[in-house]
């Protein structure tokens, strides 16, 4: 049986775009939909770059999900 991944209407390219290079600023959040980590990621300037560090190695990959939990993959 094989498990079927909701894919995120948001661009993949828009995404890992926003976070190489507003990362540090939580856009690629906010453009997810994901206001609150947003918020604290523009708090902590992306958790000192490490936060968005991360959070680009995970769009990279397309593991970076959107606010309702759907995968952003490159399609």
């Amino acid at each position: 049986m094989e498990e079927t991944i909701a894919t995120s209407d948001k661009d993949w390219t828009v995404t890992l775009l926003l976070s190489i290079l507003l990362g540090g600023l939580g856009a690629d959040h906010f453009y997810a939909g994901k206001i609150g980590t947003g918020v604290l990621k523009l708090i902590t300037v992306g958790g000192c770059g490490i936060w968005a560090l991360y959070d680009i190695i995970m769009v990279a990959t397309g593991k970076f999900t959107d606010g309702d939990g759907n995968v952003i993959t490159n399609q």
